[in-house]
C-alpha cells in the first residue's frame, strides 16, 4: 500500500474517520497502532513478525536499562538491542552481498566454494524503523531523554504508518511528548496537511514518474553508449527524479501525520540550493544525516581530535551512510565520493581566502553550481545498475559522442525544463520553508496551484511506481 494508490486513499479516510470518534485517547492510539501494523502487512505480511519482534525487544531492553543504576548493566542491554537489531538488518539487507563477496574473495585465493544460494527479500522499511528504534535505545542508554510512558506509546513511535517504511526517521524526544496529551488537528493543520499530501503526490506522480522516470530509464537502461547530450540529460533527470520521489514521500508523510495532529520533522530543505557539501547534508535526507552525525560521527570523536581524525571520522560516517542505502559497492563508492567532497571542502575553505572572490553573491552562486554539478556525478553510481554502466555513462558525459539519441526532442526538452525549473525555484527560496513560500502567495494563486496539481495528478497517464527509497 503506497501513498499514490486508491487503496491508501480508502485506508486513510477510514482510519481518519475512526480516529475522530468520541473515544478515549488510549483507544485512539490503539487504532493508530493497529492500523500501522495493517499498513505494513499490506506490503508483505510475512515480515510483520520482524517489526513486532524489534518493537518488543527494544521496549524490553530499554525498560530494563532504565532500572539499572550501573553503566555496565545498561551496556549489557544496549549490546543485546544493538546486536539483535543490526543482525536482523544485516541478514536481510546484506546477506546476499556478503555471501557473493566472500565467494569472490575465496576464488581470488584459489578456493572455489559454491554455497547454497540465498534468495532473500528485503523487508519494507527495515533500514528506517531499525534506525528509529535504535535512536531511542541509544538515548535511553545515555539517559538523555525521558522514556516512553507505556508500551503502547513506544509501539506507536516505532510503527506510526505515515513514516514507517521510508521516513523521516523520527527521534523519540520529538515524537513521544506528542503522545502525552490527546492530539486532534486544528482546521488550519488539517488543511495544510491535505495540501502537503496533495503536493507530495504531485511531485511523485507528475514530475518523478510521468516526466522524469521515462527519460532516466531510457538512458540508464540503454544497451549501448549514449550521446553526450543524452548522458547529461539522463543524469540531470535522475537528480530531479530522486528528489521529487523522496521529497514527495516525505511531504506526504508529514501531511498525513498532520491530519492526525502530529508533527514530523522536515526531511528536505531545498538541497540543490546547497552552497557546499556540509550545507548539502543539512538539506538532503536530514533525518538520516542528523542520525549519522549524532550516533556515529560525534561518538567517533567528530572534529574534536585533530584534522586527521576528523577526516577519518567523515569517511567512516559517509561510507556507512552509503552502505545504508544498499548492499552494493556502488553505494559505498557514492558515500565515499561524498566523504571526499566533505574533506576537500574543508581544505578549500581553509586555503581559499574570501577576498579572492570579493562578491558574496558570485561566491554563493558559484558554490551552488559546483555543489550541484558534483552531486550529479555521484548520482551516476547511485542509479546505474553496474559499475560498467556507470563508467560508460561518465565517459559519455565527459567525452563527446555524437551517436543516435535514445530520447526524442520533446522528452529531452521537457526533462531539461523541469530540472531548470527545480534549480531556479530552490535557488530563489533557499532560505525559506515551504510553508513560508506558500503563505506568501496571494490566495488566488494558491487556489490555481492546488487546482492545477489536482488536475494533473488525475490526468497523467502514468503507471503506478513504488517510491525509490522503498528498496532501502
Amino acid at each position: 500500500m503506497v501513498f499514490n494508490s486508491v487503496s491508501f486513499l480508502i485506508f486513510f479516510v477510514v482510519i481518519l474517520g475512526l480516529y475522530q470518534l468520541p473515544i478515549s485517547w488510549t483507544w485512539r492510539k490503539v487504532i493508530l497502532v493497529v492500523s500501522s501494523y495493517y499498513f505494513y502487512a499490506a506490503f508483505n505480511i510475512a515480515f510483520l513478525p520482524i517489526l513486532m519482534f524489534t518493537t518488543v525487544l527494544d521496549w524490553f531492553t530499554t525498560t530494563r536499562m532504565q532500572r539499572c543504576e550501573s553503566r555496565a548493566g545498561r551496556r549489557v542491554y544496549l549490546l543485546i538491542s544493538l546486536c539483535t537489531s543490526l543482525s536482523l538488518l544485516s541478514f536481510f539487507k546484506y546477506g546476499n552481498f556478503l555471501q557473493q563477496n566472500a565467494v569472490a574473495l575465496l576464488a581470488s585465493l584459489g578456493i572455489h566454494y559454491q554455497p547454497m544460494l540465498w534468495h532473500l527479500v528485503l523487508p519494507a522499511g527495515i533500514s528506517f524503523y531499525t534506525f528509529q528504534s535504535l535512536s531511542y535505545t541509544l538515548d535511553m542508554y545515555r539517559r538523555s531523554h525521558p522514556p516512553a510512558r507505556s508500551f503502547l506509546d513506544f509501539a506507536l513511535f516505532v510503527t506510526f504508518f505515515p513514516q514507517l517504511v521510508a521516513g523521516p526517521i523520527v527521534r523519540g524526544h520529538d515524537f513521544l511528548p506528542q503522545l502525552d496529551t490527546p492530539r486532534r488537528a486544528t482546521s488550519a493543520q488539517f488543511s495544510w496537511g491535505l495540501l502537503l499530501l496533495l503536493f507530495g503526490l504531485f511531485q511523485k506522480i507528475v514530475f518523478a514518474d510521468a516526466i522524469l522516470a521515462p527519460v532516466v530509464n531510457l538512458t540508464y537502461d540503454a544497451a549501448r553508449h549514449l550521446s553526450t547530450l543524452d548522458a547529461w540529460t539522463g543524469t540531470l533527470a535522475f537528480a530531479a527524479q530522486i528528489f521529487f520521489d523522496f521529497s514527495g514521500y516525505s511531504t506526504c508523510a508529514i501531511g498525513v501525520a498532520m491530519c492526525f495532529g502530529f508533527a514530523l520533522p522536515d526531511n528536505f530543505r531545498h538541497p540543490y540550493a546547497a552552497a557546499g557539501f556540509s550545507d548539502f547534508w543539512t538539506r538532503w535526507h536530514i533525518s538520516l544525516s542528523t542520525w549519522l552525525r549524532d550516533y556515529l560521527y560525534i561518538p567517533l570523536g567528530g572534529n574534536r581530535r585533530g584534522i586527521s581524525r576528523t577526516y577519518a571520522n567523515l569517511c567512516i560516517t559517509m561510507l556507512i551512510g552509503g552502505l545504508w542505502h544498499g548492499a552494493d559497492w556502488r553505494f559505498v563508492l557514492w558515500g565515499g565520493l561524498h566523504a571526499l567532497y566533505l574533506c576537500a571542502e574543508r581544505v578549500v575553505v581553509y586555503l581559499w581566502p574570501a577576498w579572492l572572490i570579493p562578491w558574496a553573491r558570485v561566491r554563493l552562486v558559484g558554490a551552488m553550481a559546483v555543489t550541484f554539478f558534483l552531486v550529479c556525478i555521484t548520482w551516476v553510481f547511485f542509479r546505474a545498475t553496474s559499475f560498467e554502466r556507470a563508467w560508460s555513462i561518465l565517459q559519455s558525459m565527459f567525452v563527446h559522442r555524437a551517436t543516435k539519441s535514445v530520447l526524442d526532442e520533446n522528452m529531452l526538452a521537457l526533462a531539461l525544463a523541469v530540472v531548470a525549473g527545480l534549480l531556479a525555484y530552490q535557488w530563489a527560496v533557499r532560505s525559506k520553508t515551504s510553508e513560508e513560500v506558500w503563505s506568501s502567495l496571494p490566495e488566488a494563486v494558491r487556489i490555481v496551484c492546488a487546482s492545477v496539481a489536482l488536475f494533473l495528478i488525475f490526468s497523467m497517464p502514468v503507471q503506478q511506481q513504488a517510491f525509490i527509497y522503498f528498496q532501502f
